[in-house]
């Protein structure tokens, strides 16, 4: 891997960690105002993720995946399901 494309993944990752801290502050700043909202806005946050992990697994379907790759995948499928679960009943 050369150096501009490590450059360019660390850049991602920063970014990312960076946005969602960014987010746990912003949504700390307004969950009054929006608590009659939280299923729709955790609702739109799992279909984004979900939507991202899919293109990002199909993306790298043609090469070979690590295995800790693939175990966080199917990790994080079981944890959106609990957490989909956890938001039907909590509306409920």
């Amino acid at each position: 891997m050369d150096a501009v494309t490590q450059r360019e993944k660390l850049g991602q990752l920063t970014s990312s960690v960076g946005a969602g801290i960014l987010g746990v502050g912003i949504g700390a700043m307004i969950a009054r105002p929006l608590e009659n909202l939280e299923p729709f806005v955790i609702g739109a946050g799992l279909v984004l993720h979900l939507w991202g992990m899919i293109d990002n697994h199909r993306a790298g379907a043609g090469s070979a995946q690590p295995w800790w790759s693939t175990a966080a995948y199917w990790v994080c499928w079981v944890g959106l399901a609990a957490l989909a679960v956890a938001v039907v009943v909590r509306a409920f």
